[in-house]
């Protein structure tokens, strides 16, 4: 079953395919950077009634004219069936587009990662007809970026290493790194980035840490968590006008309010009640008649 995390693993080549050459120069594979990165689809399926889909597909053209494509999985535990599938996923991409393809792998734990870095081979054990060499990052070769000012300079590569060390003890350190490299962007990058690293955590620990984070500026987020809490805060604000009306409603016509009522009609959140001892104080004579048969 896919989900949210498994989304935020592949769907962060797509909003920036750069980390992809970013991340494997550090560990030694030159891959050229990419001058212009296409969408292609992601359906494999056959004529036949067997669909086999990736996760996320990239055409990447670079400045010497060889390009590749980028074939993107993202893996939350052993599956022995993509044995099988992977093969066929190369096999099949360079069938139709006629360019070579690279299978890239994303996990979140080492061990998971360790197991889809085995090559695959297929064949007798006599003569090997195909050798299948995924690329894998995880937590084993992601550098975690704890510093804010290193995440500033790359959120999206800092969104990457949140995402796949969520599950790592020195989490905290590197999602706050992150939310401080956020708040240098665009609102819509924070946006993107902010959603992703919140998806590609699932329901790890390290998750509730980030809506913790991100919920102490909600201008620049859209997730769930905050869209909730922005409507908490309107609701706030909308209760202390109503108590706001009633206490001014009272003083303009001479009715002196005394601490006691002064406290309880602006700590009170609920709007209903507000609204009737604003009715009140439209005649009340004394400012305790608004809580009469409240």
């Amino acid at each position: 079953m896919v989900n949210s995390s498994h989304e935020a693993m592949h769907r962060i080549f797509q909003e920036d395919p750069g980390i992809f050459t970013r991340t494997f120069r550090t560990l030694g594979i030159p891959f050229p950077d990419p001058v212009a990165v296409s969408l292609l689809p992601t359906d494999l399926t056959e004529t036949k009634p067997l669909e086999r889909r990736l996760d996320t597909l990239l055409r990447v053209d670079t400045a010497d004219g060889d390009g590749y494509l980028l074939a993107v999985e993202a893996q939350a535990r052993k599956d022995p069936a993509k044995h099988s599938s992977w093969p066929y996923y190369l096999a099949h991409l360079n069938a139709k587009y006629g360019v070579g393809a690279v299978l890239l792998v994303v996990c979140q734990d080492e061990r998971t990662a360790r197991w889809a870095a085995r090559p695959i081979r297929i064949g007798p054990p006599q003569w090997t007809s195909m050798t299948v060499r995924p690329l894998v990052l995880g937590p084993h070769n992601v550098p975690p970026v704890t510093d804010a000012s290193t995440a500033a300079r790359d959120v999206p590569l800092a969104a990457f290493s949140a995402i796949t060390h969520g599950k790592d003890p020195n989490a905290p350190a590197i999602l706050e790194a992150l939310a401080a490299a956020l708040k240098t962007v665009d609102e819509e990058t924070a946006i993107i980035f902010g959603e992703l690293t919140e998806l590609g955590l699932g329901t790890t620990r390290a998750a509730q840490i980030w809506r913790n984070l991100m919920a102490v500026d909600l201008s620049f987020f859209r997730s769930e968590t905050s869209q909730r809490l922005r409507a908490e805060g309107r609701a706030k604000g909308k209760a202390e006008g109503k108590a706001e009306a009633v206490v001014r409603v009272l003083e303009g016509r001479g009715i002196p309010v005394g601490q006691d009522v002064l406290d309880r009609v602006t700590g009170c959140a609920d709007t209903d009640v507000l609204d009737g001892w604003l009715v009140r104080a439209i005649s009340a004579t004394r400012a305790e008649d608004l809580f009469t048969d409240a």
